[in-house]
């Protein structure tokens, strides 16, 4: 079934406005201490670091990186890695690359840290980016000391781990988690490779101090770089079922059973919830007495639809679809 996606304004949009905070100080909010001072925490190590490796979500290769990485950070060699690539529809690889070489990123890796998928290019990379630049006082160090930077929840502390099982065949050294927040500070250093002889700092998850749009941080908070409860699981599930329709994904329909696709939120959650048993008693005061009444529960059915569209069950989806239709951005 065909559907005519709701456009993304009027109340649907107000409501998403009213339910995503923008203000910088709310986001400081979301992770405190992690902003100004793990920046600046990274600005105080950049003279013991020879490459920077920044991760991002593949789902939205163009959307929610920090511009501050580039401000502060920007002297040192530097390697975008999209990570969880699995879960992103890169039928428009191609397109991804020449948006991103436009905005000056000339050394991009897409990986799947789950499954160590193109972690062996992540050495050769560096070590090539490392001997082609000026190490200023490290260029007597044999050893390569890396800093791994990027916004919240996007595979960092999985890629060192990925790396050590590649190079080292050595288990976890840092801490994973499915949701941001995980990595609290600047660690010592990580070793994840013999020949080069290399190490990686990990560092906590920094969003830019404010967010671009309402639509770039529904992107960010789907990919859970933010705290659900923070917008609300409903307007996130909200904002999910209106990209799929509006994509023609509609995984979500055989996934749950529900015969059609629907555009209307309220309508499947409350199938989602029925069909999970994610149903609770409530008691409804009448005028013949209390009456227990069987009400679906919204919150859980939205928790289940995002961790169904996080975890792959729904398809691979390409959050940034509509930036990939315009041209290039110029190289500056």
């Amino acid at each position: 079934m065909r559907l005519t996606a709701r456009a993304l304004c009027g109340a649907a949009r107000a409501a998403w406005r009213e339910s995503f905070p923008l203000d910088g100080r709310d986001v400081a909010r979301w992770f405190p201490g992690h902003m100004a001072k793990g920046l600046k925490k990274m600005q105080s190590s950049l003279k013991l670091v020879d490459c920077i490796i920044e991760v991002h979500d593949a789902r939205i290769p163009l959307s929610g990186r920090n511009p501050l990485f580039q401000e502060t950070l920007g002297l040192k060699p530097h390697l975008l890695v999209l990570n969880k690539m699995d879960l992103a529809d890169l039928k428009e690889q191609q397109k991804i690359i020449q948006h991103l070489e436009g905005e000056g990123l000339k050394n991009v890796i897409f990986t799947n840290c789950v499954k160590d998928e193109n972690i062996k290019q992540i050495v050769p990379m560096v070590t090539e980016l490392v001997r082609s630049s000026y190490r200023y006082h490290r260029g007597e160090n044999l050893e390569y000391c890396i800093m791994v930077i990027g916004v919240p929840n996007v595979g960092k502390s999985s890629l060192i781990n990925s790396l050590r099982r590649q190079h080292l065949r050595k288990g976890k050294a840092t801490r994973v988690g499915g949701e941001p927040g995980i990595t609290r500070a600047v660690m010592s250093r990580i070793q994840v490779c013999e020949r080069p002889l290399m190490f990686l700092l990990d560092t906590p998850g920094v969003l830019a101090p404010r967010i671009q749009s309402v639509e770039t941080g529904l992107k960010l908070a789907l990919c859970g770089t933010v705290l659900d409860h923070l917008v609300g699981e409903e307007t996130l599930a909200d904002y999910l079922l209106y990209t799929l329709n509006r994509r023609q994904l509609l995984g979500y329909v055989q996934h749950y059973g529900l015969g059609e696709a629907c555009d209307g939120i309220a309508s499947v959650l409350k199938r989602v919830a029925v069909k999970l048993r994610k149903t609770q008693k409530v008691k409804v005061l009448t005028g013949t007495g209390d009456v227990n009444v069987i009400q679906p529960n919204y919150p859980a059915a939205a928790r289940d639809f995002l961790q169904a569209f996080r975890s792959g069950v729904l398809g691979p989806v390409m959050l940034d679809q509509d930036l990939l239709q315009g041209p290039p951005a110029a190289e500056p």
